[in-house]
């Protein structure tokens, strides 16, 4: 499949609610109480967490045959260290996580020395991770001013 470009939308609610809209699907984000927020929903560094989860969880069905990997059962735990000092400007630090870990859960009879090779896959394939682990090119494009047509 040759480049693809996946789109989003981002449109500001109340106080710092924000829906999110891609393809015909919309989340609410929102931020919890102590960071302003009204807790509607979760915050964009969560779902970044959530985004990497879900990824490598595709990635382990879609493979999974082609390793020869059978599982019952497959879930992804996703925690990052991330200094609000940095998002509320309180101080220099870094505004994005410093550090993301997962831990890999497979519930399967196929011997370790598979799984491993698998997870490495998984690990390697994983376009989110990819995108967090590398530096990706951010550009800001036009800055458009007037009411929304």
């Amino acid at each position: 499949m040759p480049l693809t470009t996946f789109k989003a939308t981002a449109h500001l609610q109340d106080g710092v609610q924000v829906k999110v809209k891609s393809r015909n699907f919309e989340v609410t984000i929102d931020e919890p109480r102590e960071l302003g927020g009204m807790d509607t929903g979760m915050n964009p560094v969560e779902l970044v967490l959530c985004a990497l989860g879900a990824c490598q969880s595709i990635v382990a069905r879609v493979y999974a045959r082609k390793f020869g990997i059978e599982f019952n059962d497959f879930w992804v735990e996703v925690e990052g260290d991330l200094d609000t000092d940095g998002f509320m400007n309180k101080s220099d630090v870094r505004r994005g996580y410093s550090d993301v870990r997962y831990h890999i859960h497979i519930d399967t009879d196929a011997p370790r020395e598979k799984v491993e090779e698998f997870v490495d896959f998984i690990e390697k394939t994983c376009p989110v991770g990819d995108t967090i682990e590398n530096p990706v090119n951010l550009k800001r494009g036009e800055i458009f001013i007037g009411s929304r047509v």
